[in-house]
């Protein structure tokens, strides 16, 4: 099947391009669940499992992704909360640099 693109206008290149890039993830993810299954069909054939070979996977942290209470506020704008975690905002930076002490700025 060829395409003469030639005669195509700029929509119909941009629909080919978008059709040809779903049918190329398409055949990728096809090719990745076929070498899987052979891995796997290997693996087992050794008399072995997924985890004996790669080893155990890490559990997700119960951490990750939680948010921090506020530790300090805004004096100027109380929506504005910083969880003392991380790079300094500029409002408690300007603050500190007009004569406030961390302590003032608590929640």
């Amino acid at each position: 099947m060829a395409v003469d693109i030639k005669n195509l206008n700029h929509n119909q290149l941009d629909e080919l391009i978008s059709k040809a890039q779903s049918r190329q993830t398409e055949l990728r993810k096809e090719k990745v669940g076929k070498l899987r299954e052979k891995i796997n069909a290997l693996i087992k054939a050794e008399g072995f499992t997924f985890d004996d070979v790669f080893g155990a996977r890490a559990p997700k942290s119960k951490r990750a992704g939680t948010t921090v209470a506020a530790k300090y506020r805004n004096p100027a704008d109380a929506t504005q909360t910083w969880s003392g975690r991380g790079k300094r905002p500029r409002w408690f930076n300007e603050a500190l640099k007009a004569g406030k002490k961390e302590k003032d700025l608590l929640v």
